[in-house]
């Protein structure tokens, strides 16, 4: 039987984890995996209020995510944000050599801050455990001195400055995931490109079809869905490798396809607008003036 835990504070990470250490600030936290001697022996889904960077050197494949068995690989890393839920399938014996740390930080840690505005920009948060960032040893020794910085600072007396300098070492650790990722979308970029092909093939069918009108337009969840990548994840990929992200490429697939129709039949442009799959014509219009400049009834006169 599954066991659901909701860490809502610091203490509950470190009772989690087994660890009596004293805690030492309210909304953040570093584990050292090291020092974990027992672990909870229940299969556990586990979700918490914070933000979580968990790095493990060890290999471990007993982790879900949305149901789905995930190859933890030694040397990777997964970013978690608030409320999202991981599935442990924990064996009776831990693993021998258990190593790595895990980053937890409240919202309310930078909710007044520059960086609280920046969090939407580092989109690996929404991506699936499967979609991991795999770390090159270099890479690996510049994340954990990072987090020797946030450690070291949470083992001093917390006086004005605290907050300020958790928070920027915090934006620093973060920034360099996003340096690494964008290594990885480079790194595995024949990986890539097969997943382009696919998307595009998807958006190919789908505007083809007789019945967009009814099933509505192509979102970037369906995409996702079709290629099994979350949907953050195979929008940064697309954007990487074509400079288009995952509704540009469904918005220009929609207009090629409203283009056509507009010169090879006699359909109003509200027709077209709903065989679209648009609720509302004037949406279309708007959307096809932005994307092309005119309006559909200019371009059809003009062409």
């Amino acid at each position: 039987m599954s066991v659901f835990i909701d860490l809502k504070t610091i203490p509950d990470v470190f009772r989690f984890f087994n660890l009596n250490g004293n805690v030492q600030h309210p909304l953040v936290a570093v584990i050292n995996f090291s020092e974990v001697t027992h672990f909870i022996s229940e299969n556990t889904r586990v979700s918490g209020n914070y933000y979580c960077l968990l790095f493990k050197n060890y290999n471990c494949n007993n982790v879900k995510y949305g149901r789905k068995v995930v190859d933890f690989h030694d040397g990777s890393l997964i970013c978690l944000a608030p409320n999202q839920v991981l599935e442990l399938d924990v064996e009776e014996e831990e693993p021998e050599g258990m190593r790595g740390w895990g980053l937890f930080f409240h919202p309310d840690l930078i909710r007044a801050t520059s960086l609280h505005d920046k969090m939407k920009d580092y989109s690996f948060f929404s991506y699936e455990v499967s979609e991991a960032l795999h770390l090159s040893e270099k890479e690996k020794g510049i994340l954990t001195d990072c987090i020797l910085k946030i450690r070291d600072e949470l083992e001093e007396n917390i006086d004005v400055h605290s907050q300020s300098i958790l928070v920027s070492s915090i934006e620093l650790l973060l920034n360099y995931c996003s340096r690494f990722y964008g290594r990885q979308f480079i790194t595995r970029t024949s990986n890539n490109r097969s997943v382009v092909a696919q998307v595009e093939h998807i958006l190919r069918l789908y505007f083809k079809g007789d019945d967009i009108g009814d099933k509505g337009l192509p979102t970037v969840k369906y995409l996702s869905e079709q290629v099994h990548l979350s949907p953050g994840y195979v929008s940064d990929l697309l954007k990487k490798e074509t400079g288009k992200n995952a509704q540009d490429h469904i918005h220009f697939h929609l207009i090629e396809e409203a283009k056509h129709t507009l010169l090879s039949t006699d359909k109003s442009v509200g027709e077209i607008a709903y065989s679209l799959g648009f609720e509302y014509p004037q949406y279309f219009n708007k959307l096809f003036k932005l994307k092309t400049g005119k309006t559909p009834v200019e371009f059809r006169s003009m062409n």
